[in-house]
């Protein structure tokens, strides 16, 4: 199978966000959001494997800075590793100032999909080959990530977890 870049599963939602997206302080509802970002995170992930995918996990999602009524709102995702069947997908998501337009990076996500076949069953995703020095970055950690749930989970022992080792030698 050969492997494709970041950029080729790279996916950019924009959107407003209209009052009935929002809480009682005007600011995006953090559900509508993780539903934008599972949207965006799931295009990435079917560019990259060319399969039906399902989502196996949310591992991690930062909420730092509000999402105001009205705000334009860019989520830019893509796969940052692919593993036997699973993908690490990487979510940014922006605020674009009305005046300016200048963008203000406001949350970030890690999402994990799983590609599968017609009946439900995992099925082999492309390898990733990352270009640029972010895209090697996430690529790396994303190792290190999944040998954390796999010892978290106790399906890795923690001696075997070469990556994370590395970190504490």
């Amino acid at each position: 199978m050969q492997a494709k870049t970041p950029g080729e599963s790279r996916t950019t939602m924009t959107d407003l966000v209209l009052p009935s997206e929002t809480n009682p302080l005007n600011n995006l509802f953090g559900g509508e959001l993780l539903a934008r970002m599972d949207r965006a995170a799931s295009i990435a992930a079917r560019r990259h494997s060319r399969r039906i995918v399902v989502t196996a996990s949310v591992n991690h999602v930062a909420f730092n800075r509000a999402v105001p009524l009205g705000s334009v709102v860019t989520v830019e995702a893509a796969v940052s590793r692919a593993f036997k069947s699973s993908m690490e997908v990487f979510i940014d998501v922006w605020i674009e100032d009305r005046e300016s337009g200048s963008r203000t990076k406001a949350n970030e996500a890690i999402y994990t999909f799983v590609a599968v076949d017609e009946t439900g069953r995992p099925i082999a995703v492309p390898p990733v080959k990352p270009e640029t020095d972010l895209e090697k970055s996430r690529f790396a950690a994303a190792l290190r990530r999944k040998q954390l749930s796999l010892v978290l989970a106790g399906k890795m022992k923690p001696n075997e977890a070469t990556e994370l080792k590395a970190l504490f030698e």
